[in-house]
C-alpha cells in the first residue's frame, strides 16, 4: 500500500531563536514554547523533508515516549490548519501555495460521479504537471507516471471506474488531493449562472488579481528583481521622422474649458468624423498633452525610474504608451506614429500599408463607422514595466491604467469638443505585425478612435 508523507510547506522556514522554534512562512508565522527534544527532532524532521507517519512517530516516542504522541498530533492538526504541511504520495503531492488550513479530504465513495473542474489548469513546472483551481490555495503536482489521471478525469467517471483504467496508481490518495484542492466537481459547474457565467480564464484573473489567500505571492515582491534590472521609464526611440509638437496654452485651457460636471454631463461616445474638417496636428497634440505627457520623473529607493502623468498610474509606474495611426489629420502624414510623452513629439513608426490597413479596418468595424476614422490611438503597455515589481496582480493593474487612461482621454476630448469612442477589443497580433515590436515586450492593450465633431 502506498505510503502518505508529510513534510513543511517548502517555502516555510523552522528557525530557532531564543530557546524557541518559530515556523515561519509567506501566509504568516508562529512561534512554539518549551517543546520536548522528540518533538523538537520530528519539526526538525518534517522541515527537511518528507516523513512518513511512522517515520515522525519514532521521532517522538524516542525523544519523548509515548506519552508525547498526544501533544505532537495535537501540534500537527495546528499546523495543517494554518496552511504549513504538504502531503505526497508516489507520483504525486498537495502543496499549499496561499494561506488557510489544508488537509487531504476523504476520497469519494468508489460509486460517485466526479469530474476534472473546467476551471482547473495545468501547467509544466519542475518536471512535473502542476493542476490548479482559481478560487483555490494549494495545487497538485503530478509526476508523469500519474499525468494520465487528467485524461481520466475529463469525463465522467467514478473512483471505481479509475481504478480499474489506472492500474498501479494511487487512484483514492489521488482523488484525495484533488477533492482538497478544488480540482474535483460532483455536479455539472453549467447549471447555475453563478458558475456558468464565468469562463476559465475570466475567473482566473480574477480570483488571482483580487485574492491574495489563493496565491501566496501578491503584489509588490519583485519578482523578476533577483534576475533583471528595471526597464527605463521611457522606451528607445524610433528611427523615423519627428514632429516636434507644440506645447498648448493650459491658462487658457483652464479658462475656456467647460467645468468638469459640464464635461461628464456631455461626453459621450462619438462615432461620426467630420470628413470635411479634419482634427489638425495642434488638436491632436493638445489631446495628448494634457492627457499622456510626462510631467515630472524621479527614481525610487529599488532603482526604477518613476513617472508623473495627469492619469494615475499603481507605483507611479507609467508602463502604458500611445501610437496614433493617422488615416486624415491636418499637418501629419498618415501612418501610425509613437507619442513621446517627455518630448512631446511624434516619432514615426511605420508607413501606410496593408499591416495598418487591417489596425484601421477592424477599429472601423468595432465602432460601427461609416467610413475610416480620422485617427486611431493604440494603447500600449510595455509589459516589463508592471511585471518586474508587481506578481499576480501585475496584468490586472494594466488594465485598470488602460480604463483611467480612457476616461482622461474622453473627458479632455469632450472638452476640446473632439469625437473620441474608445474600442472594448482589439488584436494585439496586427498591432506587432504593423509596428514591428515583440509581441511579449510591448502589446496592444486598448483602441479608441479619434476625429473632429461634425
Amino acid at each position: 500500500m502506498t505510503q502518505t508523507k508529510v513534510r513543511l510547506r517548502r517555502d516555510a522556514e523552522l528557525a530557532e531563536s531564543d530557546g524557541s522554534l518559530r515556523v515561519s512562512a509567506p501566509v504568516g508565522a508562529f512561534g512554539l514554547r518549551d517543546l520536548p527534544p522528540g518533538t523538537v527532532a520530528a519539526l526538525g524532521a518534517l522541515a527537511a523533508g518528507d516523513m512518513t507517519e511512522a517515520g515522525l512517530t519514532a521521532a517522538v516516542v524516542e525523544g519523548d515516549g509515548e506519552a508525547g504522541l498526544l501533544r505532537w498530533n495535537m501540534l500537527l492538526r495546528r499546523l495543517a490548519r494554518g496552511g504549513l504541511l504538504e502531503y505526497s504520495v508516489d507520483g504525486a503531492r498537495l502543496r499549499p501555495v496561499g494561506s488557510g488550513p489544508l488537509e487531504p479530504a476523504a476520497a469519494p465513495a468508489p460509486d460517485t460521479r466526479v469530474k476534472l473542474s473546467r476551471f482547473a489548469v495545468a501547467t509544466a513546472e519542475g518536471g512535473a504537471l502542476v493542476v490548479r483551481s482559481p478560487r483555490h490555495a494549494s495545487v497538485v503536482e503530478l509526476a508523469p507516471a500519474t499525468a494520465g489521471i487528467l485524461g481520466a478525469l475529463a469525463g465522467w467517471t467514478t473512483p471505481a471506474e479509475l481504478a480499474e483504467a489506472l492500474p498501479g496508481l494511487p487512484v483514492d490518495q489521488l482523488l484525495r488531493y484533488f477533492d482538497a484542492a478544488g480540482l474535483l466537481t460532483r455536479t455539472s459547474e453549467d447549471e447555475d449562472q453563478s458558475h456558468a457565467q464565468w469562463t476559465p480564464r475570466d475567473l482566473w484573473q480574477h480570483a488571482h488579481s483580487r485574492g491574495p489567500r489563493v496565491t501566496g505571492r501578491y503584489g509588490g515582491t519583485y519578482p523578476l528583481g533577483p534576475d533583471f534590472g528595471p526597464l527605463p521609464a521611457a522606451p528607445a526611440a524610433f528611427d523615423g521622422p519627428r514632429i516636434q509638437l507644440v506645447p498648448p496654452d493650459m491658462e487658457l485651457a483652464a479658462k475656456s474649458d467647460p467645468t468638469l460636471t459640464e464635461t461628464l454631463e456631455r461626453r459621450r461616445s462619438v462615432r461620426e468624423h467630420d470628413p470635411a474638417s479634419p482634427i489638425t496636428v495642434a488638436q491632436l497634440g493638445e489631446l495628448l498633452y494634457r492627457s499622456m505627457r510626462r510631467r515630472d520623473g524621479f527614481t525610487a529607493p529599488d532603482g526604477q525610474e518613476l513617472v508623473d502623468r495627469p492619469y494615475p498610474s499603481g507605483g507611479s509606474i507609467h508602463e502604458l504608451e500611445v501610437y496614433p495611426l493617422v488615416v486624415s489629420c491636418q499637418g501629419i502624414e498618415p501612418g501610425l506614429w509613437h507619442y513621446d510623452t517627455a518630448g512631446h513629439a511624434l516619432e514615426r513608426v511605420a508607413e501606410p500599408g496593408p499591416a495598418t490597413q487591417v489596425l484601421v479596418r477592424r477599429a472601423r468595424a468595432s465602432a460601427l463607422l461609416e467610413a475610416d476614422p480620422q485617427v486611431l490611438l493604440v494603447v500600449t503597455a510595455r509589459f516589463g514595466r508592471v511585471m518586474w515589481k508587481y506578481e499576480t496582480i501585475a496584468y490586472s493593474l494594466v488594465l485598470k491604467h488602460v480604463g483611467v487612461l480612457y476616461q482622461t482621454l474622453y473627458l479632455v476630448g469632450t472638452a476640446m469638443n473632439l469625437a473620441v469612442c474608445g474600442l472594448g477589443g482589439g488584436d494585439a497580433g496586427d498591432f506587432a505585425a504593423a509596428s514591428g515590436l515583440d509581441y511579449l515586450t510591448e502589446g496592444s492593450v486598448g483602441e479608441l478612435v479619434l476625429g473632429s465633431k461634425r
